[in-house]
């Protein structure tokens, strides 16, 4: 089973330095007044996701949540995660 590339919507407690553009230039990045930075972007599959999870906990950010989007950030996601 082929498995589809969808959108994400990633919350991090924290913001995030310039530094991280890099890392993350295929993601939109935003700062929240509350100190939460929400990334978003396009993941080509679970692996990928997996990786990027495991990247940012291993850099000891909190990741206070992970959101499917669908195929299309707009998109309305029957099954959030």
């Amino acid at each position: 089973m082929k498995e589809l590339s969808a959108y994400y919507q990633i919350c991090i407690q924290g913001h995030l330095g310039q530094n991280w553009s890099e890392l993350l230039q295929t993601f939109q990045i935003q700062y929240k007044e509350n100190g939460v930075t929400v990334l978003t972007g396009l993941i080509v599959d679970q692996a990928a996701l997996r990786g990027l999870l495991d990247h940012l906990f291993d850099l000891g950010l909190s990741i206070l949540s992970i959101r499917n989007l669908g195929s299309h950030p707009d998109s309305k996601n029957p099954f959030p995660i």
